[in-house]
This record gives C-alpha cells, sequence and structure tokens, in this order.
C-alpha cells in the first residue's frame, strides 16, 4: 500500500497539475544496483532545461508513482541512470498500459543497465547495457541530423563520457549517433556502436541516449540540446 505521505503529495499534484495545459514529465531515479554519483547533476539540470521550455517537471524515486491514477498525471517518464530491478509486477503492468496509451519514454545512461529480467523493458529501451571501459573523449558521428534530438550538431562530435557497450540491442531502431571505436580505447562492439536512438514501441515514442554519465557532461552545451529534443520528441512537441 502506498503510504500517506505519498498519497498527499499525490494529491497535491493533481490539483496543481489540472490548472495547467502544460506537458508533464516524471523524472525517475530509482536505483537498486550501482548509483551515478551525477543523478542529482542531472535531475537538477534536466527540471532547469525542461522548465525553460515551459514543461512540468516532477522528480522522484518512489515507484508507487507506478500506478494508473498516478502515471495518468504525465505525458512521459525519463529513466535518468536508473539501475537494477526497481518495479513490482503490478507497476510494471501500469507502465505498460501508460505506454500502450500514447505516452513517451526517455532513457538517460544507466537506464539500459535497468529490468534485466524483463523482455518488455528492453524492447521499451531499445537495449541493455554490457560493459564499459574508462571514462575518455570519442568521436560521435552524427547519423541523423534531422532529428530534434541531433539536428543542431554537426556530423563529427567529440565528447567527454563513459561509453557503454550494449546487449540484445532491437531490430527497428532509428540509430542517431554511433561511436567511433577507433577514437578511443576499449571499445567492444565493432563498426557499429549505438550510443542514441529513437522509436515508436508498444504506442509510444521512446528516446535513448547512452550519454550522461559525469557531472561534466551535464554542462556540455551539446548535450543539453541533445536532451531537450529527445525529451520533446516523446512528448510530440517536434
Amino acid at each position: 500500500m502506498r503510504n500517506r505521505s505519498f498519497l498527499a503529495v499525490l494529491l497535491v499534484s493533481i490539483v496543481l497539475f489540472s490548472a495547467s495545459a502544460q506537458k508533464r514529465v516524471l523524472i525517475f531515479t530509482k536505483t537498486t544496483g550501482f548509483r551515478h554519483k551525477s543523478i542529482p547533476k542531472g535531475v537538477e539540470t534536466v527540471q532547469r532545461l525542461l522548465t525553460a521550455e515551459g514543461i512540468s517537471t516532477v522528480h522522484s524515486e518512489n515507484a508507487d508513482y507506478f500506478c494508473a491514477d498516478s502515471l495518468a498525471l504525465f505525458d512521459a517518464v525519463i529513466f535518468l541512470s536508473t539501475t537494477g530491478d526497481i518495479l513490482s509486477n503490478p507497476q510494471k503492468q501500469a507502465f505498460q498500459q501508460f505506454i500502450r496509451g500514447g505516452k513517451g519514454f526517455v532513457g538517460i545512461h544507466a537506464a539500459s543497465d535497468t529490468e534485466f529480467n524483463w523482455p518488455w523493458y528492453g524492447q521499451l529501451v531499445g537495449g541493455y547495457f554490457s560493459r564499459h571501459p574508462e571514462v575518455q573523449e570519442a568521436r560521435i558521428n552524427v547519423l541523423d541530423q534531422n532529428h530534434p534530438a541531433t539536428k543542431h550538431l554537426q556530423q563529427i562530435w567529440w565528447h567527454k563520457d563513459e561509453w557503454y557497450d550494449f546487449k540484445d540491442v532491437q531490430p527497428g531502431l532509428h540509430i542517431l549517433m554511433n561511436l567511433d571505436e577507433g577514437s578511443y580505447k576499449g571499445g567492444g562492439m565493432g563498426k557499429m556502436h549505438p550510443i542514441a536512438w529513437f522509436r515508436t514501441f508498444d504506442g509510444g515514442r521512446t528516446f535513448y541516449t547512452g550519454l550522461g554519465h559525469t557531472d561534466e557532461s551535464y554542462d556540455v552545451d551539446n548535450f543539453q540540446k541533445h536532451l531537450v529534443g529527445g525529451i520533446k520528441y516523446v512528448l510530440h512537441m517536434e
């Protein structure tokens, strides 16, 4: 059962959101595995950027939000460096219905290191984290300069971050950016190494980016615009 404090917050949210025509996003950062130190910086940055775009946000690590009445308040959910198994079976069912109702999903960095035993989630996020080398600069080849998440970028973007290798990469992804493994040490996927993508899945829109490990990455203007563009895409704002 949800506790009284959560119910109070939910009631306040319903009142506030009901009076607003703004798009509304839940930023979810629950972890049961590795905990990224950059989560507070990521949340602060995303909230600030979305507020500037006229988008309302709620940040929580309370999985009780994943029920029909709570999720109905939001137009999209962002998993920001979540890890491990974070939702119960009823919460998973509510999340599936949310996506099937045409709502949006954004995964940032360790969102791919989440719910490994839930095949539907693997399809939603587009692939699972496998391994990574040390943080270093790498060359990103931008394959799609028309999408809202990448239209501000040149064809080549040098960026410093933690570069994930992925497994179980799903067919049908629209790859936005590909890592050049010759530009850094420790890559293990070869010539085709997607690092950001989007798709429509099970009724909703999804966007994933592997960037966002460090505090410093959230200060990079190109990354900020990359996030905002991806979020606006899943919200049908662009």
